[in-house]
Parts: C-alpha cells; sequence; structure tokens
C-alpha cells in the first residue's frame, strides 16, 4: 500500500508498506481521507520536545505513518469485534491514517454521519471532540468568547457553542471573517483591527497568544477559561507551559482555567455525528489534498493559511 512513511523527525516520504493486519478489538479500514491539524506537524517534526518525553517516541516516532483523523470503510474485522463489519463507513482516530490502509480501534471509531463526505467526515474527530469537551456544561443564553474562531477546533466551537444556546463571539483575523460568520456567530472580532471587548461566562482559548491576565479579565465571576493548547511556546515545551501554571493560577481566583486533556472514544464521536446529521454543525473545509502532497498539507496547516480545516484525500 502506498502511505506516508516518517522513520525519523523532520523527514517522511511517500512510500510502499505491508497492509496492516488487525489485532484484538481492531478493524482494518480502507481509508477514504485523513484530516490534518497541528497535531501531525508536531509529530512530524518532533517538537515541542516535550512530546518525546510524553509517548510519542524519544528519538524516533512510534507510529511509522503519522496522520490520526480518519474516515474509511471497514475491509477486515479483528477478533473480538462487535457493532461493526466489513462495508462499514465509519470515523474516528487511528495512528497512521495517512496511509492506503489504517489499523484502526473500535474504540475510537462511530458511523460515519449519513449526510457527509468521507472527506467531511475526516474532518471532524480530533477538532470536534475538542471543541465539544471544551464546551461541556454551557448553558442557553450564557456568553461564550471563541479565540481562534476560524482554525480547527475553533470553527467547531463557534458552532457547538451555538447549538447549546449560547451567545457566541468569535475572534479571528481578517481573512477567516466570512468563515467565523458562516458558522453562526453572533458577533465575529478582526483582532487586526480591534480586539474583544466584555465578559464571558466561558472562554474557549485556541491561540494561546492572550495573557492570563487579560483572559480572566474577560470573565465573569466563577467564570472558566478553556486553555485548547498554543503555539506560541518554544522548542522545549510549546504552549504546554501556559496548561501546567493554570492549577496554580486556580488557588487565587473563582475565575478558573481550565487545560483540556480531551479524550477520543467513541461516544464523544457518536454524539458528533448525531449534531452532523441534525445539521447542527458542518465540517468546514477549506482545502483537500491528495495523498502524494500530504506534506504539502501540513505546511499548510503549519503555515496558518487554512481557514477552517485541511483535509488529505486517498
Amino acid at each position: 500500500m502506498k502511505a506516508v512513511v516518517q522513520r525519523r523527525y523532520g523527514s517522511a516520504v511517500l512510500g510502499d508498506l505491508d497492509v496492516p493486519v488487525p489485532g484484538k478489538g481492531e478493524v482494518l479500514l480502507e481509508v477514504r481521507a485523513a484530516g490534518v491539524d497541528m497535531g501531525v506537524w508536531h509529530i512530524l517534526t518532533g517538537r515541542p520536545y516535550l512530546l518525546r518525553i510524553l509517548g510519542f517516541g524519544f528519538r524516533a516516532p512510534k507510529s511509522v505513518v503519522p496522520g490520526r483523523d480518519v474516515a474509511g470503510v471497514v475491509t477486515e474485522v479483528g477478533p473480538g469485534v462487535t457493532g461493526f463489519e466489513v462495508g462499514d463507513e465509519v470515523f474516528g482516530t487511528c495512528e497512521g491514517s495517512f496511509a492506503e490502509h489504517a489499523v484502526a480501534p473500535v474504540s475510537r471509531l462511530a458511523r460515519k454521519p449519513r449526510n457527509t463526505s468521507f472527506t467531511e467526515a475526516a474532518a471532524v474527530p480530533i477538532s470536534g471532540a475538542t471543541a465539544l469537551q471544551g464546551l461541556r456544561g454551557v448553558q442557553p443564553g450564557q456568553r461564550v468568547l471563541v479565540l481562534g474562531a476560524g482554525g480547527g477546533v475553533g470553527s467547531y466551537g463557534v458552532q457547538i457553542a451555538k447549538a447549546l444556546g449560547a451567545h457566541v463571539t468569535g475572534v479571528c483575523s481578517t481573512r477567516k471573517v466570512d468563515l467565523v460568520r458562516s458558522l453562526g456567530a453572533d458577533e465575529v472580532v478582526d483582532y487586526t483591527v480591534a480586539d474583544f471587548t466584555g465578559t464571558y461566562d466561558l472562554i474557549l482559548d485556541c491561540g494561546g497568544a492572550r495573557p492570563f491576565s487579560l483572559l480572566r479579565k474577560a470573565t465573569t465571576d466563577r467564570g472558566r477559561i478553556v486553555l485548547v493548547g498554543a503555539e506560541t511556546g518554544g522548542a522545549i515545551t510549546g504552549g504546554f507551559h501556559k496548561l501546567m501554571a493554570s492549577p496554580l493560577l486556580n488557588l487565587f481566583s473563582s475565575k478558573k482555567f481550565v487545560p483540556l486533556m480531551s479524550a477520543e472514544c467513541a461516544d464523544v464521536f457518536d454524539e458528533l455525528r448525531a449534531l452532523v446529521e441534525a445539521e447542527k454543525v458542518k465540517a468546514p473545509v477549506d482545502k483537500v489534498f491528495p495523498l502524494s502532497e500530504a506534506l504539502d498539507a501540513i505546511d499548510h496547516v503549519y503555515s496558518r493559511r487554512s481557514v477552517g480545516k485541511t483535509v488529505v484525500a486517498i
């Protein structure tokens, strides 16, 4: 099978590999599309170096094939699998989705939404699940601020917050204003012109560029600031230093910083499927690359040129 092959950090090529064999609790997928997010770039480069310590591979990546978001068709069922059979169309996450075939645990798969293409479905799992879990507890009528609203997680954050009945303000750059408005934001702030004002019950921070002091000032009493991640840190810890510092800050205020560590599981993907089928959430696909141009797709995301989500079609 054709696959993007990465045997060391910082280098990958399109090559040939044997088709993998599903083990217990796994299925083999014919991959139709794979989503691209900043996590793929981190694994490709091995930066920040903290990721290597956290188990992604110290000297070389554990997974020879990058990519985790996936949508495809079940072609083989491993031992002990129930609920899926050959021919089922699914989406979710796995290790090594930048390939013509991939093995995925059924605990991280759900049936593909009926009203989406494989390309759209592959853009949903990681970003959609992160936004959904970051917005847990939002009540109708509350005010939600989404920083980085034109990116992967942020674009789902706007839609899910609206589906929950919140008043949503999205903050993004000029070229993403139209997208964020089309996703249903009540207010759109172009931060290149003027930054946001007011106070919010929940801030979903997908950008990581604002200081803690500003975020706290913009939060109501007992409000929450959900820290999704940041691309503003150095090569050692990246944006993780903010996530690690938040518990200490919570000792001194009723306004809570919540470092988000989202789970990738079938139950969450089923929730997303229901939202997509109810037309409350759509996959904001920006650009689609063929497998042979997967590295260009990663660069497209890393350079912040993506407006919404980027996908590799297999």
